[in-house]
């Protein structure tokens, strides 16, 4: 089993399993149209929202989220790791797994190859904790510490608390036995090597607990002071096997207790999640020293409908709220909720839950408030709505938040909601829903000249104008790497070293997408899946994956052409914006000529612009 698996043969596994044969033996598939669908089995749901598309050759549930090819299916399902699952699926059809030395890159099962040291080093370190716990005799004040706040012997178990006894090297001594070991050790974050190159552990006399992936893997350890050093908690840094903002502490924890999750409560401490398992409550996880992110929100709603946020109700609390709130919102596509629970001053789950039972908080995560409410509450605090002004104040406030809400019926409500508040009309909303296009030079009136004239009424903005284009340039990049993910063959509409200079990790991603393709033009939806598996953006081609029903029909090329074509226009126009948005916020009676005869020249550089784009999208 030395080695790694090579690219090329993963590809042609592929092409050789059929993806309905592979579901179809562990899950029964029912002929829908050109697809095949069933009730999904990674989460409980009463109607199936699980499809299989044969053309492509990959799954996905529109109720969780959950996608890939026959691999991550396999791995998935039967809850194998990556080289097992290409073993098993190789057996399906003969062939036998080849392996080589060497770096594949991004590919599928290199990277899981590569880090297992790292994986069952950080094990040896949770066992070397929990048995200092244990036996070591400076393990009495973490252990009164942990009896002080209620926890049993069981809990403790469960969640693998250890201790990191005081001293500078007693990791280092008793698993860094040889340099490729101390190295190791140095890559995961459990020593540390200062300025005059001297090696000591990072974790010295604190409670530890172990962060763990959802597969169970030790990707990580939290350590809680028991004296007066600083800080009072400390996380692992981030390594190759440890992304603050994609895990959450513990989850595999959640998921052991209860595999058909129906809420996941979101808490921010370790202390609150394990004090909360110790009175029943066993769904609830915790963010580690890091906002809550949309790679949290696609995880959480992969494994259940619902998430309840849990904060302090304090101005700190009310802005990581919001914060959480706008990372959320775009991953609410329909049937599912997001609420928030706000909690007295002075309380947190962990005080609450042993002052009043575990009862009293289930019954305050119930009446928690939903999404919708909550940020139609916050966006209207300092407004008044019952002015003309205040009313159009509060629409441009809100706007902006609906508009990062995906298509669907949840997303037309909201927009209804806000008309009802408002007193607008839905369909003056949804017009405003996009900004609109520069005006067309109007003729100059009496004592107008024809740049005021074609100038637009300024209307205060909540957010700036860069803002939302650039959430328009994401909207972009990720139409088109859809596009492409669809049909791969549109890669040769684009130049590669035009796109190279597009900035942002889904501009990369396209970069290599088309990169890829070009060279190997024979790839298929699955192969491009299978290679970027195991990766960030293995999970956001997983989701574009699954919007098949959002891809045209026919005319796919012709429509990356002409968002390829807009992309590359869109720092020119970006520019063109900012520097009229400038000259707007200058008095129109205060400009020279020359101001008013640059103001006219960039507003017909847009208007050509936007109506080559429009001619574009035709």
């Amino acid at each position: 089993m030395a080695g790694r698996i090579p690219q090329n043969f993963l590809d042609d596994l592929l092409e050789r399993v059929d993806i309905v044969d592979v579901v179809d033996r562990r899950v029964k598939l029912r002929k829908t149209g050109k697809n095949y669908s069933a009730r999904c089995p990674f989460h409980d749901e009463k109607t199936p929202s699980f499809t299989v598309n044969p053309e492509k050759q990959f799954y996905y549930c529109f109720g969780c989220g959950a996608g890939g090819n026959a691999l991550g299916f396999l791995m998935d399902y039967d809850n194998v790791d990556f080289p097992q699952a290409v073993e098993n699926l190789a057996g399906t059809v003969g062939l036998e797994v080849p392996r080589e030395a060497g770096t594949r890159g991004s590919s599928g099962g290199g990277s899981e190859d590569r880090h297992k040291p790292l994986f069952s080093l950080l094990e040896e370190a949770a066992t070397f904790y929990q048995r200092a716990l244990r036996t070591d005799p400076a393990a009495e004040r973490a252990v009164g510490y942990l009896r002080g706040r209620g926890l049993t012997g069981e809990i403790a178990r469960d969640f693998g608390l250890g201790f990191a006894p005081p001293g500078w090297d007693n990791l280092l001594e008793a698993l860094g036995t040889d340099e490729a070991r101390r190295d190791r050790l140095l890559v995961t974050g459990m020593l540390v090597r200062n300025d005059s190159g001297r090696i000591y552990d990072r974790f010295r006399d604190r409670v530890v607990f172990p962060i763990r992936d959802q597969r169970g893997r030790v990707v990580a350890f939290g350590g809680r002071v028991l004296g007066d050093d600083k800080p009072k908690y400390l996380n692992s840094p981030e390594t190759p096997v440890f992304h603050k903002g994609r895990e959450l502490y513990g989850l595999y924890e959640a998921r052991q207790h209860n595999r058909k999750l129906e809420r996941l409560l979101v808490v921010e401490g370790y202390m609150d999640v394990i004090a909360l398992a110790q009175h029943g409550i066993r769904n609830a996880v915790a963010t580690l020293g890091t906002a809550t992110s949309q790679t949290h929100l696609e995880r959480i709603f992969r494994l259940c409908p619902e998430v309840v946020f849990c904060f302090d109700g304090d101005e700190a609390g009310r802005k990581a709220a919001f914060r959480a709130l706008e990372a959320t919102l775009p991953a609410m596509t329909d049937g599912r909720q997001a609420r928030f629970l706000f909690l007295s001053e002075g309380e947190d789950p962990d005080t609450l839950v042993r002052a009043r039972g575990s009862e009293h908080l289930r019954g305050l995560t119930d009446s928690a408030a939903p999404l919708e409410t909550f940020l139609f509450e916050a966006c209207a605090e300092g407004i008044d709505r019952d002015t003309l002004e205040g009313r159009a104040r509060y629409a441009r406030a809100v706007l902006p938040h609906l508009r990062t809400l995906p298509q669907g019926v949840y997303r037309e409500l909201m927009f209804r909601e806000l008309a009802e508040r408002t007193g607008l009309e839905l369909a003056s909303l949804m017009a405003l829903e996009a900004p609109p296009p520069p005006r067309e030079t109007a003729p100059a009136g009496p004592g107008k000249d024809a740049a005021e004239a074609a100038r637009p009424t300024p209307a205060p903005r909540r957010r700036s104008p860069l803002t939302v284009r650039r959430s328009g340039h994401a909207n972009l990049l990720q139409s088109a790497i859809a596009l492409l993910l669809h049909q791969p063959a549109a890669a040769r509409h684009a130049d590669p070293t035009a796109l190279a200079g597009l900035q942002g990790e889904e501009a990369a991603l396209l970069h290599a997408m088309v990169t890829l393709l070009q060279r190997h033009p024979e790839s298929s939806t699955a192969m491009l899946l299978g290679h970027w598996h195991g990766t960030p953006e293995g999970e956001l081609l997983g989701h574009l994956a699954g919007q098949e029903r959002l891809i045209p029909a026919d005319g796919i090329e012709a429509q990356f052409r002409a968002t390829i074509h807009r992309l590359l226009a869109q720092p020119e126009r970006e520019r063109i914006v900012a520097r009229v948005d400038k000259l707007r916020s200058t008095d129109y009676a205060q400009m020279g000529a020359e101001q008013k005869q640059e103001l006219r020249e960039l507003l017909h550089q847009l208007q050509q612009l936007d109506r080559q784009s429009r001619n574009d999208r035709r």
